[in-house]
């Protein structure tokens, strides 16, 4: 944002001299036939001013050159800018913002089931997360990521009736027969024989599964860790526990700084329903709800008729969990597009109980995840569902090339790359073949494009000092297009966008292989200014992706 200040700042003096009005500029970034910044000021002015667009652009153009900024004008009055070369150059080495300077943040992502296998929106959400708190975090905020877990209710229950069903009753060491390789396969298809039981005309199977539901509960409340269900329990959630790790492990994201199971929140959940019973939320039919209706959304259950706390409860609990362990300013939760409706009655909840942490408070929702051929990715169809099946599958689009390191880089880089480069809500049509191409807007073609680069500055030892700053037609292209990074940083921060930032590195990458095409490099009169460029590309490149969680091999 530096270069943009300083031009919006020289555009806003030369206004108040001519037109003797203090605005605001807004600049915009046009195709470079038309200079480095644009802005439409003196259209804004035309009838505050009485005059013509036209007349007054001349008239701030003229002051503009007579103070040293080039300047002219298209069309009916927007005004066209080109910063001198000795600023684009300067900008060329900015890699940082201050978009939430010395703000606390809680970004909540992931959240799985922990009687479940994660499925590929939670891996979205996962990889998402961890690039959103990466740029918040280069931003200037501290950041704490944290991960909330079903560990109790329905889910819990149907698949502790699955387990109890296998074994045949409540006989702990049994477990002992699940060989370690088949523990979450193992639960996750005792919860499916759960749901259903639960879900089918076997009345008794769903009581059963109601008693299991209230019995958790119970141990929980008793803090019972010793009794053969507990330790059926506590050791199946201790799997499920193992098994999120492992899976964050072979991600390469950052660790958590507070996993919440549910069973931690639903308490204090309880505390708030309870103590604003009567005025926030209000009997209905024996149970506790939270009517929605006279706020444009809709009623919600907090504690159902059987006494127990709903999912409601336990993400009400948790927002001001949360608040007390880290004294947020912002919070941002990534979850499913599906749960947006939900979230806008807890939320509105808790601003009742606490007025302003709404504002606070941002949620952000994925869409489906889908084939590249339109499929939506299902159990039921044979399709690509769970987490590791998605690894799986660009794991073995990239193939064994007989180096390890290397070609985790690049599978993780594609499925990274693949995830981040679509605009959050919108359907992904998840291609692995394409995920992992070289040619094209993907993850291993910028880790090709990085390494390539590298290669350059890997033939000379040093760059020396670069004199006086003069650049011919490919050099400006490509230090303008470098010069753009912290402004595009910077909108991607604010807006929570990571594809923003991966148009922006495709972009650059794509300039730079027709600089290089274009200028010879080694060898050339111009030599050392061109591997300073090259350098200033390559800290540019490696820093975007490594706001994405994107590491680079040393050769592709």
């Amino acid at each position: 944002m530096d270069l943009y200040n300083k031009v919006a700042s020289q555009i806003h003096d030369a206004v108040e001299q001519v037109c003797g009005i203090s605005s605001e500029i807004q600049l915009t970034v046009p195709d470079e036939r038309f200079g480095d910044f644009s802005t439409n000021i003196a259209m804004q002015l035309a009838s505050r001013l009485g005059k013509k667009p036209l007349d007054i652009a001349n008239e701030i153009v003229a002051k503009l050159n007579e103070n040293g900024l080039k300047a002219n004008i298209a069309g009916p009055g927007f005004i066209n800018v080109y910063a001198p070369e000795e600023d684009l150059w300067a900008m060329a080495s900015k890699r940082s913002v201050d978009v939430f300077a010395s703000k606390h943040f809680v970004v909540e992502y992931s959240c799985p089931n922990y009687f479940k296998e994660l499925h590929a929106g939670h891996l979205y959400q996962t990889l998402y997360g961890d690039a959103v708190a990466r740029m918040i975090e280069n931003s200037g905020a501290t950041v704490f990521r944290t991960n909330f877990g079903a560990d109790v209710g329905l889910s819990a229950a149907r698949a502790l009736w699955g387990i109890l069903r296998y074994m045949g009753g409540e006989y702990p060491e049994k477990l002992a027969e699940i060989p370690e390789n088949e523990r979450t396969k193992f639960i996750a298809t005792s919860y499916v024989d759960g749901a259903r039981a639960d879900t089918s005309d076997d009345t008794e199977s769903s009581e059963e599964i109601a008693t299991i539901n209230k019995k958790i509960y119970a141990m929980h409340a008793s803090s019972d860790t010793t009794s053969p269900f507990a330790v059926i329990y506590f050791t199946c959630r201790t799997w499920c526990r193992e098994y999120f790790e492992r899976l964050y492990a072979e991600l390469r994201v950052h660790d958590f700084d507070k996993f919440y199971p549910e069973s931690s929140t639903e308490a204090r959940g309880r505390e708030l329903v309870a103590g604003h019973r009567g005025s926030i939320f209000t009997d209905s039919q024996g149970a506790v709800v939270y009517e929605g209706e006279k706020d444009g959304l809709h009623t919600r259950v907090f504690i159902t008729k059987e006494g127990l706390p709903t999912y409601e409860t336990k993400d009400l609990g948790l927002i001001f969990i949360e608040k007390d362990d880290f004294k947020f300013d912002r919070r941002l939760l990534i979850t499913g597009k599906e749960q947006s409706e939900y979230m806008k009655v807890v939320w509105r909840a808790a601003d009742l109980i606490q007025p302003g942490i709404n504002a606070s408070m941002t949620h952000l929702t994925n869409g489906l995840i889908r084939f590249g051929d339109g499929q939506k990715m299902s159990s039921r169809t044979g399709n690509v569902t769970t987490a590791m099946d998605v690894i799986c599958a660009v794991k073995e689009a990239v193939g064994d090339s007989g180096d390890q390191i290397r070609d985790e880089h690049i599978y993780l880089g594609a499925l990274k790359y693949e995830f981040l480069k679509y605009k959050l809500g919108g359907d992904i049509a998840f291609d692995p073949e394409e995920s992992v191409s070289l040619h094209g807007n993907s993850g291993p073609y910028l880790q090709y494009a990085l390494v390539r680069a590298q290669s350059i500055l890997a033939k000379t030892e040093s760059i020396e000092e670069i004199g006086e700053i003069t650049f011919d037609e490919s050099e400006r292209k490509i230090v303008r297009a470098l010069s753009r990074y912290q402004l595009v940083l910077y909108e991607a921060t604010k807006n929570f966008e990571t594809h923003t930032l991966t148009g922006y590195l495709y972009e650059l990458a794509s300039q730079f292989n027709i600089f290089y095409e274009k200028c010879k490099i080694i060898g050339d009169p111009r030599q050392n200014l061109r591997l300073a460029i090259v350098r200033q590309y390559t800290d540019t490149l490696a820093n975007g992706l490594g706001l994405l969680g994107i590491t680079v091999p040393d050769k592709m």
